[in-house]
């Protein structure tokens, strides 16, 4: 009746539609039900634009991509009348009114619709019922990465979408325009990594107790730049090997010399192991990085032992010579380099070189410097210490171990040999 009309006109909790709500004709249809409810699965079309990758990270395994997914289908109760064939776009408003995909990203730590400065949603019908739905989304999403060739290594990545309310028998995925449904920005880049490839795949997810999904696939490939990792990991490595290698050139009687080269060397390894281990995951297996730094390490620890043998066979070797020569127990004698730094005159008679000529010229040296005038005091030591520039160079030779001197050719050989295997086993 008329009185029931006016009642409803004036009743103020009653919110009028808007014109475009109208003209979709919404209030004549219940969107809760997806389009053909009851017949074969509707189709839904997706393509997606990646705007950028905002960052990957090794520790917690995941990455963080910025992109524009969109949505295609057909829902005929959506369909209207139009002379020019123009389509209708809306924004975010008209979403919560009507069916759209339930699409989620599978393994996904955090997602965002982008809001500024409004809700980043666009919803566009065509006179026919097809459906544009275009959203821009930023999601962190897990990486199941292999570090066992770090930091050669080239990790696979995939972004997964699926339906999270309607199987198979429901909802049907697939990409709009097949492999040119995935699109990339051009100007993409990462400062650790290298982008190979972005490819788009399909497949079927399976749970027990909801049955068979389709589920679409963003995969793309990284590569890691190991320029980085050779400036702050590789090359420091290989100079301290190589500064190990110093302490075969001293004499084996500069015992503060060869230990602190030992020790700072040992040291700088550690520092470089545990600078590299704190960026990364604690992994159960062994890394490409840590093969190689813990050969460098075992190199240089070798070097410190090298020493170590050196030392004890000489203090053995000096004991003998001691008992034969009848001297006391337990007492050393000065070694020709010691004695030299003393008063610039060579009386080491414990060192198993020939030094006869050079004792002469020192006993000599002595006479004439008791005989002389103290004007040629300063003659006698110029005259001496040019003796001495010629046969420091061959005591200090003669003083070095043989395992010195087998250990210059095999700790640098056996190091080029394993760098050799290791660059052409993972590159």
């Amino acid at each position: 009746s008329k009185r029931e009309i006016n009642m409803r006109k004036l009743d103020s909790t009653k919110v009028r539609p808007l014109k475009s709500e109208q003209f979709l004709r919404i209030e004549d249809h219940d969107f809760a039900l997806r389009p053909g409810f009851g017949g074969s699965p509707i189709p839904v079309g997706i393509d997606v634009q990646v705007e950028s990758i905002d960052s990957i990270s090794e520790v917690d395994m995941d990455f963080t991509m910025t992109l524009y997914l969109r949505h295609y289908w057909k829902d005929e109760r959506l369909s209207f009348r139009s002379n020019r064939n123009k389509s209708l776009t809306f924004d975010g408003r008209l979403i919560k009114k009507i069916w759209v995909p339930d699409v989620f990203f599978v393994h996904s730590k955090r997602s965002f619709i982008h809001d500024t400065t409004v809700e980043n949603v666009m919803l566009r019908v065509y006179p026919d019922g097809n459906v544009l739905f275009s959203l821009r989304i930023t999601v962190s999403a897990m990486c199941f990465m292999d570090f066992s060739r770090f930091p050669l290594d080239t990790q696979n990545c995939s972004l997964e979408l699926e339906s999270y309310a309607y199987n198979e028998d429901d909802l049907m995925l697939y990409w709009k325009h097949g492999n040119k449904s995935l699109r990339t920005d051009e100007h993409i880049s990462l400062s650790q990594f290298f982008i190979e490839e972005f490819s788009a795949s399909s497949g079927l997810a399976f749970y027990s107790s909801t049955g068979w999904y389709n589920r679409l696939f963003i995969n793309f490939a990284l590569r890691r730049h190991i320029f980085f990792f050779v400036l702050q990991s590789y090359f420091p490595a290989m100079l301290m090997v190589m500064l190990s290698w110093v302490s075969f050139w001293i004499d084996r009687r500069a015992v503060p010399a060869r230990v602190s080269l030992g020790i700072t060397t040992v040291l700088t390894m550690s520092t470089i192991m545990t600078g590299v281990s704190a960026s990364m995951p604690q992994v159960s297996y062994i890394k490409a990085v840590d093969v190689y730094l813990w050969i460098s390490f075992l190199f240089v620890f070798l070097s410190v032992i090298e020493y170590a043998a050196v030392n004890y066979l000489t203090t053995i070797e000096e004991r003998k010579q001691l008992k034969k020569r009848g001297k006391a127990s337990g007492m050393y004698s000065i070694d020709a380099v010691q004695a030299m730094a003393f008063d610039g005159c060579f009386r080491d008679t414990d060192v198993d070189v020939d030094l006869t000529a050079f004792s002469d010229r020192c006993e000599e040296n002595d006479t004439r410097a008791r005989a002389a005038s103290v004007s040629n005091v300063d003659t006698t030591r110029i005259k001496r210490k040019r003796s001495l520039k010629g046969n420091v160079g061959r005591i200090i030779l003669q003083n070095n171990h043989v395992i010195d001197t087998y250990s210059r050719i095999i700790f640098p050989s056996v190091y080029i040999v394993f760098n050799f295997f290791y660059w052409g086993l993972y590159i």
